[in-house]
């Protein structure tokens, strides 16, 4: 299962960094004649039984007021490969555009769009993850090698941001700025109030175990043999937390998907015309009819596949690795000693 993870994140992640390339068309790119258009899948036999390189039918508008289209199964739309810059694409756009996942309410082609959202959603979570990370093993990481006062006022802060609601911290922290941003502020504003707010969750566990390994026979040795507190700290007691880092970090960026959606599905996230998963769902919620087109929901089904590969790359990966195994404590206290010594 694990390998079905690893697999199923790669896929996501080659899908999002290649989609200029594997998204047919621009993310702006409108076909008013085909809006909530349902998908138009290749085929490769017509209805006579003969066969054809890969091609589509059309869909023809047959109820304009409740957007309802049948397939025109009299005529063959080609596809165009690796022409413009794209994988493939209808070789007559005109007649018909390839929708693989059908189209919103605008004639925006889905699929386009989902893959650049990818990028953004999923470039958002990591970016904010590494911030948490970077701030919460920094935090954790003084207080309890430091002890003392430090350490009560470092905690008692992640405590208070800890306890408050994290999603509605983010809508306070974002409401309170103008509704509108360009982009490029709007992901750096998001990935810094979702770094803070979860760094506390990293923070604490980093000062536990730091706390627990600064008392082994190592970590006294390497402070005895006269190694500075920078050098103890960032070479042999912070690395004894990666196993619970892995695993807070995997759990962080799922949820830091789910909070950007939340955010653009409230009208807080990036503006239009950019895409990302949660502006994409945002527009579906816009159309009273969204049951009738459910290509539409294809977002929450790809935040979906990222938060299961996620999972299932955990089970085994992390804690489950790391501190599950009897032998790993020793062989820690082991290759630190020697790395004293030397």
């Amino acid at each position: 299962m694990r390998s079905f993870g690893f697999t199923l994140l790669a896929v996501m992640f080659m899908a999002a960094l290649g989609a200029p390339v594997f998204a047919p068309y621009a993310i702006d790119g409108q076909f008013r004649g085909w809006l909530n258009a349902p998908p138009t899948f290749p085929h490769v036999q017509d209805e006579a039984g003969t066969w054809h390189a890969p091609f589509i039918y059309p869909w023809t508008l047959k109820n304009q007021l409740e957007q309802r289209y049948e397939q025109d199964r009299s005529q063959r739309v080609s596809l165009e490969w690796f022409a413009g810059g794209h994988v493939v694409a209808s070789s007559d756009a005109a007649r018909m555009p390839l929708f693989l996942l059908g189209a919103d309410s605008y004639g925006r082609d889905v699929f386009s769009r989902l893959l650049h959202g990818a990028r953004i959603s999923l470039g958002l979570s990591l970016v904010a993850a590494a911030g948490a990370l970077l701030v919460g093993a920094l935090v954790g990481g003084v207080a309890g090698y430091a002890g003392g006062v430090l350490d009560d006022l470092l905690m008692r802060g992640s405590d208070f941001v800890l306890v408050l609601p994290a999603m509605y911290v983010a809508l306070a922290l974002r409401s309170v700025l103008r509704l509108v941003l360009p982009p490029f502020e709007v992901f750096v504003l998001l990935a810094g109030i979702f770094a803070v707010v979860g760094a506390p969750f990293i923070a604490r566990g980093v000062r536990a175990i730091v706390r627990s390994e600064k008392q082994l026979d190592y970590g006294v040795a390497a402070v005895s043999l006269g190694a500075s507190h920078l050098r103890v700290l960032l070479r042999h007691l912070l690395p004894a937390a990666r196993g619970f880092i892995v695993v807070e970090i995997v759990m962080l960026v799922p949820a830091f998907i789910v909070a950007e959606a939340t955010l653009s599905y409230v009208g807080l996230g990036f503006p239009d015309p950019v895409a990302s998963w949660g502006t994409m769902l945002h527009d579906a919620s816009a159309n009273l009819a969204f049951a009738d087109f459910p290509w539409l929901l294809s977002p929450a089904a790809a935040m979906f596949l990222v938060v299961l590969g996620l999972n299932l790359v955990t089970q085994q990966t992390g804690i489950a690795t790391v501190y599950n195994d009897p032998n790993e404590s020793s062989r820690r206290l082991r290759a630190n000693s020697d790395t004293v010594r030397s």
